[in-house]
């Protein structure tokens, strides 16, 4: 085995249970409106169009929770699916070159800090959020089918606690059944993000891995489409948004190469996200375009707002 640990396998070790319980961070969700603290996800949304365009605070992995706000008010950004590491301790999530001892070790105190957390904590994250003027829109944190149950249900009940009412999750088809009978315990909605890993039909990463994973499952399964990955997969993300709308709650924007290529600044990859966000303008359809930073750049900051002032000059145009 290699002794370095990509971000995959760190997705993978997590599903395969070594990661334990997550205390995700709460979400409000992708299509209703926040608490009225935080104003709307329509407030939000750009100019006149009325998509929201959000980010997913991984694109700011390199900050801490109270660094990425201040970000997210330079660049005007107003609404934010919240990533595990701004909940968790962050020097504890992954990073490029861990190795699997590190990362076993890492996802060993993770479990005994996610297993003491109190929900007062959760509630302190929430509030400060709020009072930077950011709406939580999502959480994006993994189900793992070796997860005991309290430990899969402490997810909805973290939910809860932050006002939310949906979840994105990185999961597998294989599990959605356990979430789902969580789901609709607490009535909170659970969307499933997919990679480009189509060699594993477990994975989320056709068309028909989507339906399989909503196969049987009442309507609080949806869809969390990323559109870089998609198109990575060579799927179509605009033809599928078309069919599918009504069971998407957010996508991420992001810029990829073809057969399984590299992520890029956005405009210089294959992905249609001048076709998606206009698709979803001219329908009026309430999915938020969550930016994931995910390409090779100078500055974290100086990236995502270039990101941004390239969705809001598609929307305005």
């Amino acid at each position: 085995m290699s002794n370095k640990m990509s971000r995959r396998h760190w997705s993978t070790l997590s599903l395969a249970g070594l990661a334990g319980l997550l205390v995700p961070s709460g979400l409000v969700s992708c299509k209703t409106a926040a608490p009225a603290s935080t104003g709307s996800t329509a407030s939000a949304a750009v100019g006149n169009s009325g998509v929201v365009i959000g980010v997913q605070t991984y694109s700011f992995r390199d900050m801490d929770l109270t660094s990425a706000l201040k970000a997210m008010n330079d660049i005007g950004i107003k609404s934010c699916e919240l990533w595990q590491g701004h909940v968790e301790p962050r020097e504890l999530m992954w990073k490029a070159g861990t190795t699997p001892a590190e990362a076993k070790r890492k996802q060993e105190e993770l479990k005994k800090w996610r297993a003491t957390v109190s929900m007062d904590e959760v509630k302190a994250l929430r509030d400060q959020i709020h009072k930077a003027g950011v709406t939580i829109q999502a959480y994006n944190g993994p189900f793992a089918v070796k997860d005991p149950d309290e430990e899969m249900e402490l997810v909805f009940r973290t939910a809860q606690a932050l006002g939310t009412d949906t979840i994105t999750t990185s999961a597998t088809v294989a599990v959605m059944k356990r979430v789902d009978a969580l789901a609709q315990k607490y009535k909170i909605k659970v969307a499933m993000h997919n990679h480009s890993h189509v060699e594993d039909p477990n994975q989320f990463a056709t068309p028909e891995s989507f339906l399989r994973g909503m196969e049987g499952n009442s309507d609080f399964i949806r869809i969390n489409l990323d559109i870089g990955h998609f198109t990575a997969a060579n799927y179509d993300a605009v033809d599928f948004i078309k069919k599918n709308h009504d069971k998407i709650v957010c996508i991420h924007v992001k810029d990829r190469k073809k057969n399984q290529g590299a992520n890029m600044p956005l405009g210089e990859g294959d992905t249609p996200i001048a076709a998606v966000l206009k698709l979803i303008r001219d329908n009026n359809w309430p999915i938020p375009a969550n930016i994931e930073y995910e390409y090779k750049g100078a500055d974290t900051v100086a990236e995502v707002k270039k990101c941004f002032d390239y969705c809001t000059n598609i929307l305005t145009s």
